[in-house]
C-alpha cells in the first residue's frame, strides 16, 4: 500500500480508503460476519481509513466498523464520520450527535469528523447555530483529531465553505465523468492549494466506472497494450491526481477489495503515460457521446434566476441514462435539488425565461431539456420532500425516497 501526507499534520493515509457505505448484503440484510472479514482483510493489507456515516446503511454502518475494529484493529486506522447536520436543530444538537458517534463507535475520540453534505444554506444555517465554537471545542477536549465536510453542491458554494474555517479536509465527489460537475477540478485544486487533505468519494461512480461499463468504453480500454480493468483505469486517473490524499472505495467483494490495494499499492502521482491518457480521454469521450445531454458542466448558464442549478440537474440525469440500473442518481436528485437536504434547485422550478440558453457555448436547448429532467427525475418521490423536511431523521427520509423509487417505473 502506498500512503499519502495530510498537509496540515503530516499523518500518513492509505491512498485507497474503505468506504463503509456498500456493506455484502445477505437475507436481504447485512452480511455482518463477512464485513467484519473484509475490513479487516483490508486492514492486514495496509488500509488505514474508514469512512462511515449514521446515513449508511440506515444507521448500522458504524456498530458493525465499531465490532470489526475490535480485537487491537481500531489501533490501526483512523475513523471518519460524519455529522448528520439536518438533524440539529440547536448548538447542544452538536455535543449529543457527536457522543452518540463515539458511542456506537466504541472510541474516545473520531479521528476525522466531517459536516456531512455542506452546502451553502446548510453552511450558513450552521454558522448561526454555533457550528465553529462546536468544532474548536471538540478538537480542544480530543474527541476529534481533525475537522472536515463533504461536499455534493456547485464550486460557488464550495469555495466560501473552504474559506470559512480552518478546515484539516475536505471531502468531493471526483471521477472520470465529474471533473466539471459539483467542486470538480476547481474545488480539488483550490482546496489542496488552502493546505486541505483532499478525500475523494465516489471514484467509480458506485461501481458504475468499474464491471460492465458500455461497450464503446470497453473496446477502448481493450486496445490498450496493458490490460486494465475499468474499474483500475477509473481509480488510476484519481490517483494519478497529486492533490488527492485518499480515494475512498465502497468495496463488498473479496476480488474486488484485492484488485483495489493492488491498484492503490501501484499507482504514483502523475505517473499516467501519454499513452494512458490517451486511452482515458477517449474513453470519457466516449461516455459523454453516450450522455441524454451534452453539458460540459462549464457553468456559463449559472446563475439561474429561477434557482435552477442547471449542471447539476443535467449531471443526475446524464448519470441515470447512462447507468441504468443504478437507482442512486434519482435518489440524490431529490437530495440535493429537491430540496431534502439543501435549498431547492431543481429542474421543475425552470420558468422558461431563456437566459441560460443564450448563454450556453454548447447551443443546448436547455429549458426543453429541463422539462425532460423534471419529467424523468422528479416524480411521485418530489411530493415527499416537504413532510420529510419536517424533522424526520434522514435516515427515514432515505428509506422513504427509496421505497417509493422501487414503486415507480424506471
Amino acid at each position: 500500500m502506498l500512503y499519502r501526507t495530510v498537509p496540515k499534520t503530516g499523518e500518513q493515509l492509505s491512498a485507497l480508503g474503505f468506504g463503509c457505505m456498500r456493506y455484502p448484503s445477505k437475507n436481504r440484510g447485512i452480511d455482518e460476519e463477512r464485513t467484519i472479514r473484509q475490513i479487516r482483510h483490508a486492514i492486514d493489507n495496509g488500509v488505514n481509513y474508514f469512512d462511515t456515516a449514521p446515513l449508511y446503511h440506515l444507521g448500522k454502518s458504524e456498530p458493525i466498523l465499531a465490532k470489526a475494529l475490535q480485537d487491537g484493529y481500531r489501533q490501526k486506522v483512523k475513523i471518519a464520520t460524519k455529522l448528520p447536520h439536518w438533524t440539529v436543530k440547536e448548538r447542544a444538537d452538536m455535543d449529543r450527535i457527536l457522543a452518540k458517534h463515539l458511542a456506537t463507535l466504541q472510541t474516545d475520540h473520531i479521528d476525522y469528523y466531517l459536516l456531512h453534505s455542506l452546502a451553502g444554506e446548510s453552511w450558513e444555517r450552521l454558522l448561526k447555530l454555533g457550528i465553529l465554537e462546536f468544532l474548536d471545542s471538540a478538537k480542544a477536549s480530543g474527541k476529534i483529531k481533525n475537522a472536515g465536510f463533504s461536499f455534493h453542491g456547485n464550486f460557488e458554494e464550495f469555495k466560501p465553505i473552504v474559506d470559512g474555517y480552518d478546515w484539516q479536509f475536505c471531502q468531493i465527489q471526483y471521477n472520470l465523468l465529474d471533473e466539471h460537475n459539483q467542486a470538480g477540478t476547481a474545488g480539488l485544486r483550490y482546496s489542496a492549494g488552502k493546505g486541505l487533505a483532499v478525500m475523494v468519494m465516489e471514484p467509480l461512480r458506485g461501481g458504475s466506472l468499474a464491471g460492465h461499463v458500455p461497450d464503446e468504453v470497453q473496446k477502448i480500454y481493450d486496445r490498450a497494450p496493458v490490460k486494465r480493468s475499468a474499474a483500475e483505469w477509473a481509480l488510476r486517473w484519481v490517483l494519478d491526481h497529486p492533490e488527492v490524499t485518499v480515494v475512498l472505495s465502497g468495496m463488498n467483494d473479496e476480488a474486488q477489495i484485492d484488485e483495489n490495494i493492488r491498484t492503490a499499492g501501484a499507482v504514483l502521482p502523475r505517473s499516467l503515460t501519454p499513452e494512458d491518457r490517451a486511452i482515458l480521454d477517449d474513453a470519457k469521450a466516449a461516455f459523454r457521446q453516450l450522455m441524454k445531454v451534452g453539458c460540459t458542466g462549464c457553468g456559463y448558464c449559472m446563475p439561474c434566476p429561477a434557482g435552477v442549478d442547471i449542471p447539476g440537474c443535467f449531471a443526475f440525469y446524464n448519470a441515470r441514462h447512462l447507468f441504468p440500473k443504478d437507482k442512486n442518481p434519482r435518489f440524490q436528485y431529490i437530495g440535493h435539488h429537491g430540496g431534502l437536504l439543501n435549498k431547492p434547485s431543481n429542474a421543475g422550478l425552470c420558468k422558461n425565461c431563456g437566459k441560460c440558453e443564450k448563454a450556453c457555448p454548447q447551443h443546448l436547448p436547455i429549458p426543453r431539456l429541463l422539462k425532460d429532467v423534471k419529467a424523468d427525475m422528479e416524480g411521485m418521490a418530489m411530493l415527499l420532500v416537504p413532510v420529510l423536511k419536517g424533522g424526520l431523521w434522514c435516515m427515514n427520509a432515505a428509506s422513504g425516497i427509496r421505497s417509493v423509487f422501487s414503486r415507480e417505473k424506471t
